[in-house]
């Protein structure tokens, strides 16, 4: 067996506002349904899914952590802070990566990367 493709589904607490704050990374809106809760985002190649519907039981945590891959990672960052988002610069890691870390409105983490071709 094998799978064909693979799109994470957040959830948010507010989807209207999640939607504002992943169009300020370049996303763009393939399906919405406010009165579900949801929406399909594009940025590229890829997807994302934003859900409110998604129930949590009290005392789980609720951490997740994308790790997006720009083509340019400078280029995405010029974009994110020219749509007014509050990001750190780029770092070199460790683990050969540049990258930067920001949370959406939910407390989502997105690393942001590309590797460090000097490391190579």
């Amino acid at each position: 067996m094998t799978l064909s493709r693979l799109v994470p589904m957040l959830p948010v607490a507010n989807m209207p506002a999640s939607v504002a704050f992943y169009e300020k990374l370049g996303f763009v809106v393939e399906n919405r349904h406010d009165e579900w809760g949801w929406a399909m985002l594009r940025c590229g190649d890829c997807q994302l899914m934003l859900d409110q519907s998604i129930n949590f039981h009290s005392g789980i945590p609720r951490m997740s952590v994308l790790y997006l891959y720009p083509v340019n990672l400078a280029d995405f960052h010029r974009n994110a802070v020219e749509n007014g988002l509050s990001v750190p610069g780029p770092d070199n890691t460790f683990y050969g990566m540049i990258e930067f870390r920001i949370e959406d409105p939910d407390g989502n983490r997105l690393w942001i990367g590309q590797a460090d071709e000097s490391k190579r």
